[in-house]
């Protein structure tokens, strides 16, 4: 425990980091390391870069070990920390250790979203007692804590557990929660101001965080109870405070950071839009809106706020004004044409332009003024910046009623601005880039970041405004106008994309090449954006661009993306843009077989950018983008000509043995799903070099990272699949077992990848010699069934029961299975089947059940032993649960619009819940269609009839005795249909 100091050091420097982490993660399972790490954060004498990486640690090990199966943290550990949390916060009131306080915080917070109520009933007490009349330094620390509680109910669906939590809080804090408020205010709004103003105004702000966090959910009664003393028009403290700006705590007119009370007024507009969204009737108790929008006026009206440093402030105020017109409540305050006038001039047009600051990002800091450009993808609540949130008031007119005068009005702004570039291009193009942003928000009906705009507003002609004001600039030589406008009429195209019709969009994609080649940053880059997002259009599921469509430009495309990603120069800016990365992807998604003639070539620079970036990897999403890419060139390329397929290994091969070598745990996930789709494309045999790379994926370090195992299973199946003698004649068989039972079954993150790799195994590995395995794999699973069963575990034990019941593997019968299981405990099989599989055999999802029926199916009509008393009197319940499977016939035959549906078509980052998590990075491209494990079945009814016409007499005998309600109807239908089961 006395190397914690140096290995938190060692761990700040990357050519130490990796080992150091290492140990550190082994001494974490050790008795008494909670307690020696959390003294260490609190010690003043050390460092103080080693105390916050210590906190760092601690907080990491509360997020990603706290409920760890394979080597858990010692429960006595954890039971002591959870009583010296809070304490260490108030230890580190002090305001220069305000960076290891939010570590604490933030472990405060990870820890009680597991174990709080349950196993921390005096957390809220422990937080309440710490409260301090006069010291505010030690309630910002307690407040922080109880928000970073509080604020994880903001996401949260509601569930009588929610609800549970929430009033087991309300009841204990919220009465210290509103004397500390009123006391808090009272201090800050007498006068003289208080001395320590800034820490208090600190608790202030972080009060009314809390306050929005009691009421996100529902309203409180004791907040209800409170309403007047904080929403009254003249009286109450939200109103009180927004007049409130003490000469103490204005801040320079350059500085970029948000005053504190600039924060505080932000914070209570965010609280007014919820309210306006949650409680309208609530607010209508008093004018509180009227009050709101008055203060909107007096702070923003005719921009008295010009400063970067209220950007916040502004954009919200905006955003309470959108949801207010929204909510259709305050129609008599919106209404007239007089009021709108005022909103455009006095709101929208002051705040619509670009300004210097936005300029200055556009040229030194490209890619964040992108991701805030970006960030208003049709959502309120994404607004990012001013332009956007008065863009979103206009939006909001437009979309309530008030279409007719907003178009009118900011149509005479839009001519006014275009009328003003005309007369002087180069000086006035300002005015021409507000036209075009106020065009595209009065447009604007409805929109979402991945389609663009789905739905315009009838007053205005998008196309026409296209052709006669942007597509100029589009096709503009480069440095004619100025590069903003380039942008401009790139992004008009990307947010009007399904207005264009597909012809059109095809004239513009040579257009967009050319931009591709441009030497400004945020035009090359919105250019790769839109030509992803044009070749992602789909009509109902199909997408409206085909191979064919890009054929004669995939090449130059693929040229000037990689090529600028090239250029880039170090590891970290190779991977910066990834949209960049993103887009090549997509067009290999497109193109497919179209790009054999050349893939050799794109495949080396893929891997040559793979080279590069593996020395340092910075960006998730580049990472995702570049292996999938390589997946998709894979999987189309050698679909389509199979004798590439030696070319993609001769490539991979190399690169991927530097990442498992060097051990880069964000690429190997990856490697390993890229190393199954190669070996899955051998239809025989595995070559040497896959067959050598086989001892080292079964040693246990190999499967310690979580994110690898799904890809590892992927790779062993296609092991078992085509080599599985030689795993029985070299042992490795009983290695891939050890896995299974050992590591995947015991944890509930990994049992359903063990399953997965069983089914692996029961398919591929002749029964005689699974025979002596079987039993204890059974045991295994019977003694996870028994030590911590969960509702997951039930239904994956059923189903690979069922499963290995239903292949058709000579020699793996129905009694195969059932005799293990006998042989552990006599009439051990009919409890499971009652108990356990008949119950789950409704829930099973759509894939899985006609391996259920198939499965139950030849159990019901193969097995000795299920018609054999006195394990016969399960039968007739299990005959049931096939019968309520064929009732719902649609769930046992895959669509066609299913089977289409294979990963490639859902290749989109944003869009599935695969793409890059810190667990498990999934590779669409990598997902074949999916195999139906009882292809052998096609007809379901037909293999029904047919196995009762063959079964042994005893199983007619079973169905005559079977429920006359239910069973006899069934039975007489299959007769009329021909079967002689009689």
């Amino acid at each position: 425990m006395s190397d914690i100091a140096s290995l938190l050091q060692a761990s700040l420097q990357p050519a130490s980091r990796k080992q150091a982490e290492q140990q550190l993660h082994a001494l974490a399972s050790q008795q008494g390391f909670l307690a020696h790490l959390l003294t260490l954060i609190l010690n003043g004498s050390y460092d103080r870069s080693t105390r916050l990486a210590g906190g760092i640690y601690l907080k990491n090990v509360a997020k990603l070990r706290w409920e760890e199966d394979d080597e858990p943290l010692p429960e006595a550990d954890k039971a002591a920390l959870r009583t010296q949390l809070v304490p260490a916060m108030i230890a580190l009131s002090d305001p220069t250790d305000k960076a290891i306080r939010a570590q604490i915080a933030e472990s405060v917070a990870l820890i009680a979203e597991l174990d709080f109520p349950a196993k921390w009933t005096d957390l809220i007490d422990q937080l309440i007692l710490s409260l301090s009349k006069t010291d505010y330094s030690i309630n910002v620390g307690v407040l922080q804590t109880a928000h970073s509680i509080f604020n994880q109910w903001r996401a949260q669906v509601r569930s009588d557990e929610l609800f549970t939590e929430i009033n087991f809080v309300l009841s204990r804090f919220m009465q210290p929660f509103l004397d500390l408020s009123n006391q808090t205010a009272t201090m800050l709004l007498s006068s003289p101001a208080p001395p320590n103003i800034a820490i208090v105004t600190q608790a202030q702000i972080i009060l009314v965080d809390i306050f929005y966090d009691f009421t996100c959910q529902d309203l409180p009664p004791g907040i209800e109870d409170a309403h007047d003393s904080f929403f009254a028009p003249q009286t109450g403290l939200f109103q009180r405070f927004m007049s409130w700006d003490p000469a103490e705590l204005r801040s320079d007119p350059d500085e970029t950071q948000p005053s504190l009370p600039a924060q505080l007024k932000t914070k209570i507009f965010e609280i007014g839009e919820l309210y306006i969204k949650l409680f309208p009737d609530q607010l209508s108790r008093s004018p509180a809106v009227e009050g709101f929008v008055q203060s909107v006026w007096e702070l923003i009206g005719s921009n008295k706020l010009p400063g970067v440093a209220d950007d916040s402030l502004v954009s919200q105020s905006l955003r309470f004004i959108s949801t207010a017109i929204r909510s259709g409540y305050y129609k008599s305050l919106f209404s007239s044409r007089d009021t709108i006038a005022s909103l455009v001039q006095g709101v929208i047009i002051p705040n619509i332009g670009l300004r210097d600051h936005e300029m200055e990002q556009f040229e030194d800091e490209p890619l964040e003024f992108i991701r805030l450009d970006l960030a208003f993808g049709g959502s309120a609540s994404e607004v990012a910046t001013r332009r956007q949130a008065a863009a979103d008031v206009l939006q909001a007119l437009v979309s309530s009623g008030y279409q007719t005068e907003a178009t009118e009005i900011v149509g005479s702004w839009i001519t006014s601005g275009l009328q003003q570039y005309n007369s002087n291009p180069a000086q006035n193009w300002k005015a021409k880039d507000s036209a075009i942003y106020l065009l595209t928000a009065v447009a604007t009906e409805a929109s979402t970041t991945q389609h663009g705009v789905t739905s315009t507003n009838a007053l205005v002609d998008v196309v026409k405004f296209f052709s006669e004001h942007v597509y100029q600039d589009l096709r503009a030589s480069a440095g004619s106008i100025h590069e903003i406008l380039y942008v401009d009429a790139i992004r008009f195209l990307l947010t009007f994309r399904n207005q264009l019709t597909r012809d059109q969009l095809l004239s513009v994609l040579p257009l967009l090449v050319r931009h591709l080649n441009a030497d400004h940053y945020v035009t090359y880059t919105y250019a790769a954006i839109t030509i992803d997002r044009i070749l992602f259009i789909k009509k109902g599921t199909q997408l409206l661009f085909s191979q064919a469509d890009i054929h004669d430009l995939a090449a130059d495309l693929f040229n000037a993306l990689l090529s600028k990603i090239e250029a880039a120069g170090p590891p970290e800016k190779v991977a910066e843009n990834d949209h960049l990365m993103k887009c090549a992807m997509r067009i290999i998604v497109t193109a497919r077989q179209t790009l054999t003639p050349v893939y050799q070539q794109v495949l080396q620079r893929l891997v040559n950018i793979l080279g590069v970036i593996a020395k340092n990897p910075s960006n998730p999403n580049f990472d995702q983008y570049i292996f999938e890419s390589i997946s998709a060139l894979l999987r189309f390329v050698v679909s389509g000509t199979p004798s590439t397929l030696p070319t993609f290994e001769q490539a991979l091969f190399g690169p991927f043995t530097f990442i498992l070598q060097q051990d880069i745990d964000q690429y190997i996930p990856y490697v390993f799903q890229i190393l199954a789709q190669m070996l899955e494309a051998h239809n025989t045999g595995v070559p040497s070099e896959y067959r050598s790379l086989l001892p080292f994926l079964l040693t246990p370090t190999c499967w310690q990272q979580k994110g690898s195992i799904p890809g590892l299973v992927k790779l062993l199946k296609a092991f078992l699949a085509r080599d599985a003698a030689e795993m029985i004649k070299t042992g490795q068989i009983a290695a891939v077992l050890a896995v299974v039972q050992q590591r995947l079954i015991p944890s509930k993150i990994n049992d359903g990848w063990g399953f997965e790799l069983l089914q692996g195994v029961v398919q591929h590995v002749p029964p005689a010699q699974l025979k002596q395995y079987f039993k204890a794999v059974v045991m295994t699973l019977l003694t996870r069934m028994q030590t911590s069963k969960t509702d997951k575990y039930v239904y994956l034990f059923s189903h690979f029961l069922l499963f290995t019941m239903a292949v058709n593997v000579d020699g793996l019968g129905p009694d195969y299975v059932i005799s293990a299981v006998e042989e552990i405990q006599p009439q051990l099989w009919s409890q499971i089947l009652v108990n356990f599989i008949v119950p789950q055999v409704p829930k099973m999802p759509h894939k899985d059940r006609k391996v259920a029926a198939v499965g139950l199916i030849r159990m019901l009509t193969q097995s000795t032993i299920m018609i054999t008393p006195p394990s016969a009197q399960s039968w007739p319940p299990a005959f049931v649960s096939v019968i309520k499977l064929y009732s719902e016939p649609q769930y046992l035959a895959k669509s066609k619009d299913e089977e289409q549906n294979t990963g490639i078509t859902e290749i989109d980052f944003e869009e599935q819940t695969a793409g890059y998590q810190a667990a498990y990075s999934r590779l669409a491209a990598a997902d074949g269609a999916p195999v139906d494990p009882v292809a052998y079945v096609r007809d379901l009814q037909d293999f029904l009839g047919q196995a009762l016409v063959k079964a042994d007499p005893r199983v007619k005998g079973l169905l005559a005795a079977g429920d006359e309600k239910v069973v006899q109807p069934f039975v007489q239908a299959l007769v009329a249909s021909g079967y002689a089961i009689r």
